[in-house]
């Protein structure tokens, strides 16, 4: 007499729920990306991925559970189950974490915003109004997001500055340089975050005494929280600013120096002189 043994049905569960959120997890995502879905779409589809992923975890663990006292077959299924529904959390996780580490805003700036406006898209004229943080917990959180002051005139800063913003994939929506009459340059920038969020970042170049300065501004467009990219978007540009700065200035000792003009006429020789 041969004994069957049975496959757990908690298994089979365990692995149908598994697989199903991967897509849950991806084509939001991918949709949302390619502007397919809007975002309160995209925020539902989420939370409908993180319930069947909680649910995927719970099922995997209980199916472990019995296997272990019945006997029954199934181990794989339920592992399988288990394991996809981990790597469908870990983002979750990724993202509270975030929002645990930073607090709510969406808007970050080394200046007052009004200096650094953005350009809205003709669907985003009626976002929300911005999250913000006060200087001190700016200064605090990203200690890196100020204003930067380099030796160098408004067009050699805005030549790097440009070919930074160039080098980071943004899309450039705006590149204006700076003016002979002392008009500040000014970029703006359009970014689309790994979830699908729009952000936008502005950059302004201006001649200050001793040089020319930088300030920046980087602002999510209907998100409910940037996770702390806008502050540490300006950071790391800032930061790879500073270094492009700093070879610049090595390797060209004279990159500081005023440019002499041409035309300028020879000053007179003094009595004496040959």
């Amino acid at each position: 007499m041969r004994i069957v043994i049975k496959t757990s049905k908690w298994a089979i569960w365990a692995r149908r729920l598994g697989s199903l959120t991967i897509p849950l997890l991806v084509l939001p995502v991918l949709l949302h990306h390619l502007r397919l879905i809007d975002s309160p779409a995209f925020f539902v589809a989420a939370l409908v991925g993180l319930a069947v992923s909680l649910m995927a975890l719970l099922v995997s663990l209980v199916a472990l559970v019995r296997l272990w006292y019945t006997g029954d077959q199934g181990w794989s299924r339920a592992l399988v189950g288990l394991f996809l529904a981990h790597v469908c959390l870990m983002p979750f996780g990724w993202y509270g974490y975030l929002a645990q580490k930073y607090p709510p805003v969406t808007d970050i700036a080394t200046v007052a915003r009004g200096e650094l406006p953005l350009l809205f898209l003709p669907d985003m004229a009626n976002m929300p109004p911005p999250m913000l943080i006060s200087p001190a917990d700016q200064e605090r959180i990203f200690p890196n997001a100020a204003t930067r002051t380099y030796p160098l005139d408004a067009a050699q800063l805005f030549a790097l500055v440009l070919r930074l913003a160039e080098g980071s994939g943004w899309d450039l929506r705006l590149s204006r340089e700076p003016g002979a009459d002392g008009t500040p340059g000014r970029i703006n920038a359009r970014i689309v975050t790994l979830p699908g969020w729009i952000e936008e970042a502005v950059l302004r170049v201006e001649s200050v005494p001793g040089g020319a300065a930088l300030d920046m501004r980087s602002a999510s467009i209907n998100a409910p929280h940037d996770f702390g990219s806008n502050g540490k978007r300006i950071e790391n540009f800032m930061i790879a600013l500073d270094l492009e700065v700093t070879t610049l200035l090595r390797d060209n000792p004279n990159a500081n120096q005023p440019v002499e003009d041409d035309d300028e006429e020879p000053a007179p020789a003094v009595e004496g002189e040959e």
